[in-house]
């Protein structure tokens, strides 16, 4: 049975931060980190879709963490088609996605910027995370195969977000099938359903490498409303507890499970990540 490790979405939100979970004492950049590590063995971090990484944080992110601790790290958002500030654009350039130049120059700032954790042995993968409006389709395939050619020898995990990736039955093979071709880890999500933008309850293996699961949290104002609105939300024992048996058969078939709770809104994640750690554990004994 492979690993199954959790942790949160990120560890540097302001919410978090503020919510007094870090000890006094440890509340610079480095105790962050430090205290995080020594409670969670993975970690994504988000920052890197804001702007791009950089390759003197991600070295300093492997001397603060332990041996064996793992870094997924999210795609720049001019990498997978989200709208890209010019302020947050590298040396000038425009957040253009039509200019070759620029495409080549931001793809290898970002490679330059996660190398360090990928030679250290830390990097457990690259999220794409492709908008909403990326449905599945030509379009889409040219993306995806441009996306695999750019990440060659990366491990890469996917989310998409439109619901037709993953509707029918017949939808889902195609999709596994497709991120299949290029080794890429799929990720299913648990979030609220019944909203046009809700993603089926699926738990796809697209790679034997991965599977990642992401719990955005329940909350019926993903979509709309503010950053915390669509986050705010804290999952209860018997909706984790649920979860459990999905988690357990994943574990089957790939080597690891990254479990990540992006419900990042005050201490809902970290709470959410010990109390699934615990649920796990429990099970563990148990058999």
């Amino acid at each position: 049975m492979g690993d199954i490790l959790v942790g949160t979405c990120s560890w540097t939100d302001p919410a978090l931060v503020r919510s007094g979970w870090f000890p006094t004492g440890q509340r610079d950049a480095e105790g962050r980190l430090r205290y995080y590590a020594g409670r969670f063995p993975v970690v994504e971090a988000d920052a890197s879709y804001y702007a791009l990484p950089q390759e003197r944080v991600s070295r300093l992110w492997v001397e603060r963490t332990p041996d064996g601790f793992t870094f997924d790290v999210k795609a720049f958002s001019l990498l997978t088609g989200h709208p890209t500030r010019e302020s947050v654009m590298p040396n000038g350039l425009p957040a253009d996605t039509k200019d070759r130049g620029v495409l080549d120059e931001v793809w290898s700032l970002f490679a330059a910027g996660v190398e360090p954790l990928r030679r250290a042995g830390r990097l457990g993968s690259v999220l794409f995370q492709f908008p909403p409006w990326l449905r599945p389709g030509d379009r889409a395939e040219r993306i995806l195969a441009q996306t695999a050619r750019r990440t060659r020898d990366w491990p890469v995990s996917v989310e998409f977000r439109h619901p037709d990736w993953w509707r029918s039955d017949r939808d889902a093979a195609s999709t596994r099938a497709l991120l299949a071709e290029y080794g890429m880890a799929a990720v299913a999500v648990d979030m609220a359903q019944g909203l046009p933008s809700s993603l089926p309850p699926v738990t796809p293996v697209s790679t034997s490498r991965l599977a990642v699961v992401r719990f955005h949290g329940r909350s019926t104002s993903w979509g709309r409303g503010t950053k915390e609105d669509r986050f705010r939300y804290t999952y209860s024992e018997d909706e984790l507890t649920a979860w459990i048996p999905r988690l357990r058969e994943l574990a089957e078939r790939v080597e690891r499970v990254h479990v990540l709770f992006n419900n990042c809104c005050g201490r809902a994640s970290v709470g959410a990540a010990e109390q699934m750690d615990r649920l796990l554990h429990a099970d563990r004994s148990r058999t």
